[in-house]
């Protein structure tokens, strides 16, 4: 029979704790914690990478992307047909045709020859939209099957259906023109 002292099992303890994936540290951007992941639905999503909007030296918002499998690859992750959700925690107040003018812009850039229905979802997302205020969290969650859902916080105020929609979408961010910049899009994609 073996015994073991408490000094020992504590080291084994060590040991196992240290050959043990860490989690994930939750980021801090710009003075807002982002969670190292979230659930949608029985998913699991990690949070990929997040990045700080600026425009002319004022911040906007942060931006945190969050995926089934984190990937620095923007072009696999919009491939993907996974869960996925891009959650801005404003800093800033920002109107509504702010929001919209620099979707229609993404859209243009990163999508361009964009289909009419396409665009058309485009408007829907708009009409959804509604001035934010400092603080404001826009969640903009798309589901295989379901679409893009759009909430601001736990209030959801529309879902837009198609992997079309919610690529074209996400492009804004991550596609070859991103909006926010290609500082931002590396920071999102885990860089």
């Amino acid at each position: 029979m073996r015994v073991r002292t408490a000094s020992g099992l504590l080291g084994a303890l060590a040991l196992t704790l240290s050959l043990a994936p860490a989690p994930a540290a939750a980021a801090t951007v710009a003075g807002v914690d982002l969670p190292d992941s979230t659930k949608v639905g029985d998913a699991t999503l990690a949070l990929n990478g997040a990045g700080l909007r600026s425009k002319l030296f004022i911040k906007v918002y942060v931006g945190g992307l969050y995926l089934a499998q984190r990937s620095g690859d923007a072009a696999a992750v919009l491939a993907a047909d996974s869960t996925r959700r891009m959650e801005l925690r404003f800093l800033r107040e920002v109107s509504k045709t702010q929001l919209c003018d620099s979707w229609k812009e993404g859209l243009a850039a990163n999508t361009p020859g964009a289909a009419p229905e396409l665009a058309g979802k485009f408007d829907a997302l708009c009409a959804a939209m509604a001035d934010v205020a400092e603080g404001t969290l826009l969640a903009l969650t798309y589901r295989p099957g379901t679409g893009t859902e759009i909430a601001f916080g736990a209030r959801v105020v529309a879902t837009i259906a198609g992997k079309d929609f919610a690529d074209a979408l996400l492009a804004c961010w991550i596609g070859p023109e991103p909006g926010p910049g290609e500082e931002f899009k590396k920071k999102v994609l885990g860089g």
